[in-house]
């Protein structure tokens, strides 16, 4: 005897259409680990821990931080759909971005 519900698995429900609307289309992520941002925190992770502010759309967790603040972040890990980050400076006056060579400066 043949199932003839599609992927083996008895009591299946068959559709005609993929599940969960099919295979998104690759997008590479905007931010890669190491880079600063300079970003704000909108609102809490689900599990009150973290900060999440965006970059690009991505959503980026910020251990650390609450609602409202404006802080520089280092980007520690990137995931499918997501980033972490650590505060590398907080503040809401953050200085334009410079690149990070030496600190030494002549004056």
């Amino acid at each position: 005897m043949e199932d003839s519900s599609g992927f083996g698995g008895g009591g299946g429900r068959s559709f005609d259409r993929p599940r969960f609307g099919g295979p998104r289309p690759f997008k590479p992520s905007p931010v890669r680990v190491g880079e600063e941002y300079d970003v704000k925190i909108e609102s809490l992770s689900k599990r009150g821990d973290s900060g999440v502010a965006r970059v690009q759309g991505l959503v980026i967790f910020v251990v650390g931080t609450k609602v409202g603040d404006a802080v520089k972040v280092k980007i520690t890990k990137v995931g499918r759909g997501y980033a972490t980050a650590e505060v590398v400076n907080s503040g809401s006056e953050m200085p334009a971005e410079q690149p990070q060579q030496d600190s030494q400066t002549t004056e």
